[in-house]
């Protein structure tokens, strides 16, 4: 109804403006009947109000539907018009829906094909580098040493791929459990214990004992891991601590991972969870994707947990996951 008014507005006044006109004509011309013209400005009024009646109720489910929702248009698009124009324009509107809904099941399904290309393409690259880390892992040659890297780096970014495919799917791939806190950072540390020898750095396991979250475990692991990747590759060669530690916060449970490596600039603290986003550290550290932090947020979201970061150039960085507790 409001619509149909705020329509009309313009109608009203431009009539208003006419009649003033058409008397002050007459009234100039010498024309003295107050009556008659007041009956002239009557009729004028009642012919517009039958006009402006015929158009609301003619098109008056036109009016309604779009104040309404695009939600609810869908299912209403079909029904007839009374008059030509609404059932014009709701046709066209309901020929580009049902492109537009065409265009959106071909993406889907492009992208469906996509991300099971990726996730076989993945398991297929997971077979000949497992061969190639029982060939060298048995050997002392020094010369292997970096062929044991550069398969350690192959396989983290086989790693994330995987884990990036499966976001789009990701309430079809997660249980929440009771999960231990030390288990996790134990194994992470163990699974990356020849990052931390090769980088000069040593982890370090401050939770308790039976310390637990609610929370997915593979996709914890998966944080924890990128968390614990980035502090050793940006504390390479300090010979300090990566301290991993758990502690209460009134109701909520924070996982802190703490390094003492170059830190991040002040100016790049703002977008360090966009995707592709490195910064200055970036630029220094060619191993920099910009990808692990933006999955650590996309996960921690997607789990209902929250992530911190704080971080001081030349000092170091913390950041914290913070479990909130599940109302029972």
């Amino acid at each position: 109804m409001k619509l149909f008014w705020r329509e009309h507005l313009p109608l009203l006044l431009l009539q208003t403006v006419i009649l003033f006109f058409v008397l002050l004509i007459y009234w100039l011309d010498g024309y003295r009947n107050l009556p008659t013209a007041l009956y002239s400005v009557f009729f004028g009024y009642f012919l517009l109000s039958g006009y402006l009646l015929y158009r609301y109720v003619t098109h008056k489910s036109f009016y309604k539907r779009l104040s309404e929702p695009m939600e609810i248009w869908t299912e209403r698009n079909r029904r007839k018009e009374a008059a030509p124009l609404p059932q014009a324009l709701f046709e066209l509107l309901d020929s580009q829906y049902r492109r537009y809904q065409e265009q959106i099941h071909t993406y889907e399904r492009k992208q469906r094909e996509h991300v099971t290309f990726m996730n076989q393409w993945v398991h297929q690259m997971k077979t000949p580098l497992s061969v190639i880390h029982l060939t060298v892992q048995e050997e002392d040659d020094p010369r292997l040493e970096s062929i044991r890297e550069e398969a350690d780096r192959i396989g983290k970014g086989l790693e994330m791929v995987l884990y990036m495919s499966r976001l789009d799917t990701f309430e079809h791939d997660f249980r929440v459990e009771s999960v231990c806190l030390k288990n996790i950072a134990n194994d992470v540390i163990h699974e990356n214990k020849r990052l931390f020898i090769r980088h000069y750095v040593y982890p370090k396991v401050e939770i308790e004992e039976g310390l637990t979250v609610h929370t997915d475990a593979k996709w914890l692991t998966f944080i924890v891991n990128q968390l614990i990747t980035n502090a050793i590759r940006y504390s390479s060669g300090t010979r300090e601590n990566i301290v991993v530690s758990a502690h209460l916060r009134g109701d909520d449970t924070v996982l802190e991972i703490r390094d003492r490596g170059v830190g991040i600039p002040k100016m790049d603290l703002k977008r360090v969870f966009r995707p592709f986003f490195t910064g200055e550290n970036g630029r220094k550290f060619s191993e920099s994707t910009g990808m692990g932090l933006y999955l650590v947020k996309e996960v921690c979201d997607r789990l209902g947990h929250s992530v911190e970061l704080e971080s001081e150039q030349g000092v170091g960085t913390t950041v914290r996951i913070v479990f909130r507790r599940m109302e029972s």
